[in-house]
């Protein structure tokens, strides 16, 4: 008999989370192309990412990285992760920055669910997520707070 393979890489559905669960993501080292290729991508051509001597006053370890950059790396993560396949739609976001980031750091974030918040139409909740983005000293250099459509089963 001959069996079906089994789907790998799904995320998970909103019935999977309940308020006070905790996970760790896996962690990311910023790279000095990826602060580059962000910078040129996107436009962001501040003096603060581009001469790394005029970002020595701020952060004298290194070139700075946009907080932009570190916080879509974790949520990158996140989707290839917690949410492939069932996050709908990222519905709302407030993000404080407490610190630089800067090449050679090495990141990842402590995501707390808060809330889960079946909606009225269809099978899906809207799930809301404290993510603290930690480097690699133990610091939390960014939090913010995510609100999600996820899918069900």
């Amino acid at each position: 008999m001959t069996r079906s393979p089994r789907l790998v890489g799904p995320g998970f559905y909103w019935q999977d989370f309940s308020a006070g669960d905790r996970y760790r993501t896996l962690a990311r080292t910023i790279t000095e192309a990826d602060i580059i290729a962000f910078v040129g991508v996107t436009g962001m051509t501040e003096v603060l990412f581009t001469d790394q001597t005029f970002g020595q006053g701020v952060a004298a370890r290194g070139r700075v990285a946009p907080a932009a950059l570190t916080y879509t790396l974790i949520e990158g993560i996140q989707c290839q992760t917690l949410i492939q396949a069932t996050g709908l739609a990222l519905l709302e976001v407030d993000k404080k920055v407490l610190a630089p980031v800067t090449a050679g750091d090495t990141v990842h974030a402590i995501v707390e669910v808060l809330e889960v918040r079946q909606t009225s139409k269809g099978n899906r909740a809207v799930v809301t997520t404290r993510n603290d983005i930690v480097n690699q000293n133990g610091e939390t250099v960014i939090t913010y707070t995510a609100k999600r459509l996820i899918a069900g089963r």
